[in-house]
Formats: C-alpha cells, structure tokens, sequence
C-alpha cells in the first residue's frame, strides 16, 4: 500500500469520486463512487482519517487521470467556479460492493447511510438509499451470519456514526427473521428492511449525539424522540416515499404494543418486529452513561414483552438468530472464551472462533469450535467489553 496525501481544496462537492478514500492508517473510508456533498460530509471523513489519502498501488491509474485533468483546467483559461466544479471522470463505473464476493466495505456504507439520516435530499434519495439498502440486503441473504457478525462487532463498539449502524443492524436482524422465521414474501420483507433502515430519519442527528451523552435527556430532547416516529414519516413523504407498508411499519415502530401478531396489521407486524430489534441493538451498544448488554441478555430483553409475556416479534428475532447469534461472546465448557461466527443446528450450539485460552492469553489464531460437543459447551455469555483481544472481522468471516 502506497498512500498519497490528498489535497482537500481539490476535492469537489456532489461529484463521484473515482477512487477510494483511505484515512493515515490505510482505512477505507468510502469507496470508489462515494459522493461527498458538503462541507460536513468531508468533515466526517476527516474525523475519522485525520486526513485523506489515495492508495496509487489500487487506484493508481484513476488518480493520475484526475490529476490531469485538474491540471489542465487548471493551465485553461476557465474561470475558477468552472474548476471547483469540475466533474470528476473515471475510467470505470462506481463500484458495486455488492458485486464483490469479498468482505463488503462497512464503514463506507455506515458514513454513506449517515449522509442520508442526517441530510436528506428530495433531488437524490430514493436512488441513494436504494444503492444503500441493495447493497445490504444482498450481502445479507449471501452470507447472513457474515452481516450479523460485523453489525454485532461494529455496534458494540461504535458511538459516533451510531444512528447508522443501528439501522444497519435492525434491518438485517428484521429481514432474517422475516425470511427465516415467518416466511414472509419478498414483497413484505423489503418494505420492513427498508422500514427498518430508515425509521429514525427525523432524529438521527440527535441519536448520534446522545450515544455520546453523560447527562439525561433534556426535555426538549426526550419530546424530539418521542415525537420522532411521525417526524420520520413526515421527512419520507416529502422526500417522495408513498409505500404505505415502509410508513405504516415506522408510524408505529416507537409503540409499546405487546400481543398476538395475527391480531394486528401488516404494517403493524412491521412495527413490532422493529420495535424488539430496536431494543436488542439498543441494549448491546455501548453509551457514555453506561455500558452495553452481552448479546445474549439483550436477546433475552426482546424476547419477553411488556407484561413479561413472550413476544411472538420477539421471539421470531430469537429463533432466527439463536440464543447467541455471530458477534457474540461466549465462555466454553473448556474454560476458552470466543466469538460466535455462524448459527448452529439449534439456537444454543452455535460454531466459535476461539480467541483467549483456558489460561486468558490470546491464542493468536482463531481456534473454530463446535458447541454442538459437550467439550465445547457454551456455559456463559461474556460482554464484549470484558474481552481485551480483537481480530480483524475478514478473519471471523473466513473461518
């Protein structure tokens, strides 16, 4: 990897960039294709890169034939406005993540979707957030524990770009279930993801800033969230949304509505399925007022409703996931402690990387297990908070 220092007063706003955008350490901040749209959409890349930079050994060819064309306009005699607005020509389409059967670029889909939560334009979303929500929803059914592993890895340990990620992890979460579980047609699956992925529009500036809170809401702060659901539904249609279905499921996503599903409205099956996901993804993200849930009780926090009952939503979630689905950390009956990288034959024997020895010292590879054998029982949740050891997540995935 070859890294090269961007100017950012060369970079213009709205036009595809045709090449990746890397942080000082080599990250992948936003891939080939990405749109940065304003001052703040550059602002966000910065904070999470310190500053941007090509790798010439990927996209040596894209970024010399945008130097050379920033040249010659420059040696022109075009007026400087017509230079800043210079569109940006590659020599290939934007990539498609979803075309590549390797990992899929996460934290580019994360600052993408958080463009769209937080600046929304009528001009451009459908086809934007549709690109988001594809891209998602084909890795997903291609490699589900794959998506629920790095959504589970990156919420627990994410506080900034939350509101995101969160949605990000919902949908997946309510599509499995939906898919897996009930049943449901693809016509019924998609409006929930979409749903799902979109239901906090009208706060997610605000959910990103309390992730990062130690004080309790203000007033003014808890009104704004609980009028949000309808925010939501405001922001949508006039942003050109009109299925009834994907408004229907975030008019009511925010409601405490425990009983059967048959007794209620599609849209409000919907809203119920999101619902307990939003309590499982809330439970296991970490805050600066408090620490995050293991997995495993923030399962159990979904799976029983208001009155103490069972949730038929949320057990669905429960049986499709299984009581530790990927990304959660577990101690074996060998005294071992691990991650969960694939369900199971049954909700409690799921299969396991290995990272920390019976004597807690990190095994320096991935040890796979399988629960399914007495010696490799599950015997207790492990918050991931407690777990000091961490590997790259294209190394989970590839186990």
């Amino acid at each position: 990897m070859k890294l090269v220092e961007l100017n950012l007063e060369t970079i213009p706003f709205g036009q595809p960039i045709p090449f990746a955008l890397r942080g000082a350490g080599g990250t992948l901040l936003a891939g080939k294709g990405f749109v940065i749209r304003s001052a703040e959409d550059l602002r966000v890349l910065l904070v999470r890169g310190q500053s941007l930079f090509v790798d010439t050994d990927e996209s040596g060819d894209s970024y010399r034939a945008f130097l050379g064309q920033l040249q010659s306009m420059l040696m022109s005699d075009k007026p400087l406005g017509q230079i800043a607005n210079m569109t940006m020509q590659s020599s290939g389409a934007a990539a498609d993540a979803s075309a590549d059967s390797g990992m899929p670029p996460w934290l580019e889909w994360q600052s993408r979707l958080t463009q769209l939560l937080r600046y929304p334009s009528a001009s451009d979303f459908s086809l934007r957030f549709d690109d988001v929500f594809n891209n998602l929803d084909l890795y997903t059914q291609k490699n589900t524990d794959g998506a629920l592993l790095a959504l589970l890895q990156m919420s627990a340990e994410e506080t900034r770009y939350y509101s995101a990620t969160h949605a990000m992890l919902v949908c997946v979460v309510c599509m499995t279930a939906a898919r897996e579980t009930l049943r449901w047609p693809e016509n019924r699956v998609r409006p929930l993801g979409r749903a799902a992925l979109s239901m906090n529009i009208g706060m997610a500036q605000l959910q990103d800033e309390l992730a990062q809170q130690s004080l309790p809401l203000s007033a003014v702060q808890a009104q704004e969230v609980d009028s949000h659901s309808m925010r939501s539904v405001r922001i949508l249609q006039s942003l050109g949304i009109t299925d009834p279905l994907w408004l229907d499921a975030i008019k009511g996503h925010h409601h405490r509505a425990p009983g059967k599903l048959a007794e209620k409205t599609l849209g409000e099956q919907m809203a119920r399925l999101i619902q307990r996901a939003d309590i499982f993804g809330a439970r296991i993200a970490p805050r600066s007022n408090r620490s995050p849930m293991s997995v495993t009780s923030a399962m159990q926090a979904s799976y029983y409703d208001e009155t103490k009952s069972v949730d038929e939503a949320g057990a669905a979630l429960v049986k499709a996931l299984g009581i530790y689905p990927p990304g959660a950390w577990v101690k074996l009956a060998s005294d071992e402690i691990g991650v969960v990288v694939r369900r199971g034959a049954s909700a409690a024997t799921p299969k396991v990387a290995v990272l920390l020895n019976r004597q807690g010292m990190p095994t320096g590879q991935p040890l796979p297990r399988d629960t399914a054998q007495a010696t490799w029982k599950i015997v207790s949740p492990v918050a991931q908070k407690d777990v000091r050891v961490r590997l790259p997540l294209e190394k989970l995935l590839a186990l």
